[in-house]
């Protein structure tokens, strides 16, 4: 018996076999965790977005005391020389 045999021998004896009872609130338990879901994926998003915005206007209040574009002061002066 090859693999492809066995494999169909199992799903012959799987379609064989008595279905199991399903639960009558099925549906109705599925929509509610569903919606759960949707509304912590929804609540991630904004706190995520929120965090971003955070994140850029920590950046531009950084960037606009630091200034990190311009040079920075020379850290010695160059000897004076022929005075």
């Amino acid at each position: 018996m090859n693999r492809h045999e066995h494999k169909e021998d199992e799903v012959r004896r799987m379609m064989d076999t008595a279905r199991p009872h399903v639960p009558g609130d099925l549906a109705a338990r599925a929509v509610a965790r569903g919606t759960r879901l949707l509304h912590r994926d929804r609540v991630v998003r904004r706190i995520g977005w929120a965090l971003l915005a955070l994140a850029v206007a920590a950046f531009v209040v950084w960037a606009s005391v630091v200034r990190p574009w311009e040079v920075p002061p020379a850290g010695t002066t160059p000897p004076l020389e022929g005075w």
